[in-house]
C-alpha cells in the first residue's frame, strides 16, 4: 500500500477544495493515485449534494450576462452567492453560452466548457465541494444589439435581478427601458404579444368582479373595458407610465428618442 504523505493530502485538497480527512481517505482508498482520488471525491461530493438537494431549495444565487446572453445560477445561501468560486463558475457558464449562442437551459447544461467538463458536471463538482445545492437557472438569448441592466439587492451581493433588452436605436434609451423592466415587472413588450386566452381570462375576471360588486348590467361593458386597459397598463412595457417621465408612457418616451424595444428578458433570483 502506498504511503500517504501530508504533501499528498495538501495537493489533493488544493485540487478539489475537499476537507483534509476526506482527501486522506480518498488517497488511502485509491492507493495514492491522485486521479482516482479526485474521481472518488467528485462522486462522493455529487452524492452528498444530490441527497441535500432533495431536502433543500436553491432560491439564492446571481444573474450574469455576456454579449446577448443572460444566465441565472442558483444556490441556497447568499454566503455562497458572494463566493469567488461560485461567481467564477457563473462567468464561465455565461461565456460558454455566449460563445456557442445557446439560449436553452437544458441545451446549455450539456455544453462542454473550455476545461473539458460539461456545464452540468461543473455545477455538480462545485456543489460537492461547497456542500450546497446548486442549479442552473434560466437562460436567455436575444437578437443583438442588447442593453443590459443588473441590480444588486445589497452592496455586498452580486446582481440578483437582471434585465436584457433587444433594441434598435439608442443604447442609453434602451438601458432606461431595461431599468423600467427591472422596477415595474412587465410581462410583454406590446399588447399584441399578450395571448388571446390571457386577455379572455382577464375579461372574464373583470366582468365577474364587476357583477360581484353589484355594478349595473348596462355599465358592465364599459367597466370591463376599463379594467382590461388597466391590465395592459400594468403588464405591457410600452403602455406603462415611464419611470423617466411619468407624464408619458414608455412607448412615447422611446418613440421620442427614436428607439424601439423588440424583446426583453427579466430574471429575478428566487422568482423563477
Amino acid at each position: 500500500m502506498a504511503t500517504i504523505t501530508a504533501a499528498d493530502v495538501k495537493k489533493l485538497r488544493d485540487l478539489t477544495g475537499a476537507g483534509m480527512m476526506e482527501c486522506k481517505k480518498a488517497l488511502e482508498e485509491s492507493d495514492g493515485d491522485i486521479d482516482k482520488a479526485i474521481e472518488a471525491l467528485r462522486i462522493s461530493g455529487a452524492a452528498k449534494a444530490a441527497k441535500r438537494g432533495a431536502e433543500r431549495t436553491a432560491a439564492n444565487g446571481l444573474v450574469v450576462s455576456q454579449d446577448n446572453v443572460m444566465v441565472e445560477l442558483l444556490c441556497e445561501t447568499d454566503f455562497v452567492a458572494k463566493s469567488a468560486d461560485f461567481q467564477a463558475l457563473a462567468g464561465t457558464i455565461v461565456a460558454t453560452a455566449a460563445d456557442l449562442q445557446v439560449g436553452d437551459q437544458a441545451k446549455l447544461a450539456e455544453q462542454t466548457m473550455t476545461d473539458g467538463r460539461t456545464v452540468d458536471q461543473a455545477i455538480s463538482d462545485l456543489a460537492g465541494i461547497i456542500g450546497e445545492k446548486l442549479e442552473l437557472g434560466r437562460v436567455a438569448l436575444l437578437q443583438a444589439p442588447v442593453a443590459v441592466y443588473m441590480h444588486k439587492r445589497a452592496s455586498d451581493l452580486p446582481p440578483q435581478v437582471g434585465v436584457m433588452v433587444a433594441y434598435t436605436g439608442n443604447e442609453e434609451d434602451a438601458r432606461n427601458a431595461a431599468m423600467q423592466v427591472a422596477a415595474m415587472r412587465p410581462s410583454y413588450v406590446t399588447r399584441e404579444e399578450v395571448p388571446a386566452d390571457v386577455v379572455d381570462n382577464e375579461r372574464r375576471i373583470a366582468e365577474a368582479t364587476a357583477k360581484e360588486e353589484g355594478k349595473p348590467e348596462a355599465a358592465l361593458p364599459k367597466i370591463v373595458e376599463g379594467r382590461l386597459q388597466g391590465f395592459f397598463k400594468d403588464s405591457v412595457l410600452l403602455e406603462q407610465p415611464s419611470v423617466i417621465d411619468n407624464k408619458k408612457t414608455v412607448g412615447q418616451v422611446l418613440a421620442d428618442a427614436g428607439t424601439t424595444v423588440t424583446a426583453f428578458a427579466r430574471f429575478e433570483v428566487g422568482q423563477g
